[in-house]
């Protein structure tokens, strides 16, 4: 396939696993071969560049940017934008969480990157209707990347979008730089630990984490990693459970992968995922998996054996016994396990936008 000239936009590299994926993702269609560049919007960045990859800032997010908050200015944030396009000569641009500016692009091969279940996030609220007219506002007649087929089955089935085009693909990974991370020196603890890594919020659902591992009754240690709003609250938790000697919060982990690879099995207990990265690490660094089904990722990634620690999000029994089996008798991971999340299985799918 000929070299292609491909864009990124997104509004910045602070954030987690939609920024990290992003990174790879353009860095990766680069070791192809491709001319590939990462646009963002603002200068807050939080993320290792991989070296050699280009990043532009284009400063069109501001204070008073945002103070207006008005479609005229997100008119001349996409003219900016359709400027650095044109001076790229980008053949394919692919949009990721600035899609309110990037929909008055007029590029012709212009894709939005979906990396969030929306439809499982706002399932049960009173937003919901409102925020499904929102993303068929945005998408319509648009075309579509989906992080997973679950997040593209609900885009379709519960948010009633009606695309140009949709295609579902895998964030890509390798798996040497993660066994490298994984290398270096972190306070991981010593002897066996089940481990949780996800920021400290009400979707990650670390309450029933919790009771479910006190349930399953097993005494190695809980590791948590993360920050957020909520540690507050998971505290006081833990102190409820009379879990203080077991459980234990080491804080956000720049480099989580030490931590990862040392641990005997991760947990995953949230409502609602995209495609959920730790997952995908966790297998390729082959430390095992427990998993609740939520929408959407863990039953596309936890196949073959590894479906048996897949456990409905309502039935924490289900989830404690999960975990005591786990802990019993820890499952061997293997290449195959992981095969289709691997950069050579998934980046001529981008080539092919």
């Amino acid at each position: 396939m000929p070299a292609k000239r491909i864009a990124f936009v997104i509004s910045d590299l602070y954030g987690g696993g939609a920024e990290k994926s992003l990174l790879y993702t353009a860095d990766g269609l680069q070791q192809r071969g491709n001319s590939v560049k990462v646009f963002i919007l603002r200068d807050k960045i939080e993320q290792t560049i991989p070296e050699g990859l280009d990043v532009e800032n284009l400063a069109i997010i501001s204070n008073a940017t945002k103070a207006l908050n008005s479609e005229w200015v997100r008119k001349w944030q996409a003219s900016c934008i359709a400027e650095a396009m044109a001076r790229f000569q980008a053949d394919t641009v692919l949009s990721c969480s600035c899609d309110r500016i990037t929909r008055h692009l007029k590029h012709p091969n212009l894709y939005f990157w979906i990396k969030s279940d929306i439809s499982a996030r706002f399932r049960d609220s009173d937003k919901r209707d409102s925020v499904f007219a929102r993303q068929r506002e945005l998408y319509n007649g648009r075309k579509v990347v989906a992080v997973s087929q679950g997040v593209k089955d609900s885009l379709l089935s519960m948010v009633g979008l009606e695309p140009s085009e949709i295609r579902a693909i895998y964030n890509p990974y390798q798996r040497e730089p993660f066994v490298q991370l994984a290398q270096e020196p972190a306070p991981v603890p010593e002897g066996d630990y089940l481990l949780h890594v996800g920021a400290f919020t009400s979707v990650k659902r670390h309450d029933r984490l919790l009771r479910a591992y006190k349930a399953s009754g097993v005494t190695t240690p809980l590791v948590l990693l993360g920050k957020g709003d909520h540690e507050a609250r998971i505290r006081q938790q833990i102190s409820e459970l009379g879990l203080e000697a077991r459980v234990t919060i080491m804080g956000y982990q720049p480099n989580p992968y030490p931590f990862i690879q040392g641990a005997k099995a991760l947990i995953l207990t949230s409502d609602a995922e995209g495609l959920p990265r730790v997952l995908i690490e966790s297998l390729m660094l082959h430390t095992p998996v427990v998993s609740v089904d939520c929408p959407s990722g863990p039953r596309e990634i936890l196949t073959q054996e590894l479906a048996d620690f897949l456990v409905d999000p309502q039935n924490e029994k289900g989830l404690a016994d999960a975990i005591a089996r786990m802990d019993q008798a820890p499952l061997r991971i293997e290449p195959r396990h992981y095969q289709a999340f691997l950069a050579d299985t998934v980046l001529p799918q981008f080539e092919a936008l």
